[in-house]
């Protein structure tokens, strides 16, 4: 099986095989063992620094965690949160609207323009 880092990149077999051919032939066969412990160094740099962030980022969660328990200890978990007890609206009181219907004998015409 292939290394994870191959598998990010979306590199076969004959993609990985041409990309050493290539090299080979740049950098010829004295240099490429440099090159590959130096490409080696880099991605350990890579997944210590990843590893240090991870690392971090769990001891600052755990820190937030030892400072809320401390402050109130009823609170055990961060997801959880308290449900208030609600209790259903009244039903408002509907009242009908009284409508007001306008006929031309109560308004007349208007017939002349001003």
């Amino acid at each position: 099986m292939l290394h994870p880092v191959y598998l990010f990149l979306n590199i076969g077999t004959p993609e990985l095989m041409l990309i050493l051919g290539v090299a080979l032939l740049l950098f010829g066969g004295n240099k490429l063992p440099e090159l590959a412990r130096g490409l080696g160094k880099g991605i350990r740099e890579f997944k210590d620094a990843s590893e240090g962030v991870k690392r971090e980022i769990h001891n600052q969660i755990n820190s937030f965690d030892e400072v809320k328990s401390s402050i109130d200890p009823n609170i055990s978990n961060t997801t959880s949160a308290a449900v208030p007890d609600v209790s259903p609206l009244d039903q408002p009181e509907i009242t009908p609207v009284q409508h007001n219907t306008y006929t031309t004998e109560n308004h007349p015409h208007q017939t002349e323009i001003k």
